[in-house]
């Protein structure tokens, strides 16, 4: 079976290259609908029950499985699911998200779209960054730089580096190229900086075998026994600053802050963390795309693969 990446797409034929072509292809909600039909089922409808694959439209949007009997819509199980909102105005909100090289506050979307209240943008927002990052996504591999960033909480005073008081560490590794540039990056919401939160950041987003380039801390220790190889930098016994010295997650580090600050204005809390730095991880790991069509595409084809994310789990994350 050809993989998700493996397929040669192309603008004006997989998806729309432009906003003229976009308003051409989605006129309505049946043609939305009929899209997310081919996202979903490529090679034809399956039962999300039984996994049948013969069906027949029993009404408009919902499909009657030959097999169990089971009425399913293409949008039932994914973040679509029993949504209120017109599909037109999903992917509206699906092609501005994705057509904004740094992204869009709750704000902007609301502004955008004509939303009566910003907490419908702001959910919207959230359901989409939950269909971002693949739970099946390639382990990052060969040479993988790691360490932590702190962000959020007050500007001025206290202290700096690890050990930082009210600001949120969030764990990055970023893929290496030789002889030089970056590859994919992998980041994560750690509650500290110890062996017992860094390590399994590790082992989940980085294959075995790979070499982990890290600084002295203590709490990288442990990872040869993982099946690791570690190249370990003293940065206090180096000539180099620690932005030379490990310049790929100081680069990225630096990146999150600005895009933090400049499209959020820094009002992003803990508990919500992880969906921005995922929404982070999805632009960057495309950053050379051609085509921002194409980031609709994605986006889209992850959506109906994703399972639901009610209001209420949304806003009592922790």
């Amino acid at each position: 079976m050809v993989g998700p990446f493996e397929i040669d797409l192309r603008a004006g034929k997989d998806y729309p290259g432009t906003w003229r072509e976009f308003r051409a292809w989605f006129p309505d909600d049946v043609a939305c609908r009929r899209y997310l039909e081919r996202l979903r089922w490529p090679k034809g409808f399956v039962c999300p029950a039984c996994g049948h694959t013969e069906a027949w439209r029993a009404s408009g949007d919902l499909w009657m499985c030959r097999g169990c009997s089971r009425r399913t819509s293409v949008t039932a199980g994914t973040i679509l699911d029993k949504t209120r909102t017109p599909l037109t105005t999903w992917f509206a909100a699906a092609w501005y998200i994705t057509n904004q090289k740094l992204g869009v506050s709750a704000l902007g979307l609301q502004r955008v779209l004509g939303f009566n209240s910003e907490q419908t943008a702001w959910t919207m927002l959230h359901k989409f960054r939950r269909a971002m990052v693949r739970p099946d996504r390639d382990k990052l591999v060969g040479d993988v730089e790691v360490d932590e960033t702190y962000v959020g909480g007050v500007s001025r005073g206290g202290k700096r580096g690890r050990g930082a008081e009210k600001k949120f560490i969030v764990a990055i590794a970023v893929e290496l190229h030789e002889p030089r540039g970056f590859g994919r990056v992998r980041m994560r919401h750690v509650p500290d900086v110890q062996a017992a939160s860094l390590v399994p950041f590790v082992c989940d987003i980085v294959e075995v075998g790979s070499l982990i380039r890290t600084d002295g801390h203590t709490g990288y220790d442990t990872l040869p026994s993982h099946g690791y190889r570690r190249d370990k930098l003293i940065l206090s016994a180096s000539d180099s600053p620690a932005h030379v010295s490990m310049p790929a997650v100081h680069r990225v580090a630096s990146l999150l802050k600005r895009w933090l600050l400049g499209t959020h204005q820094g009002s992003v809390h803990g508990k919500h963390l992880q969906s921005y730095l995922e929404e982070f991880t999805f632009r960057f790991n495309r950053r050379h795309s051609r085509r921002r069509g194409l980031l609709f595409y994605r986006l889209l084809e992850q959506a109906v693969g994703a399972p639901p994310v009610p209001y209420k789990e949304i806003v009592a994350k922790r």
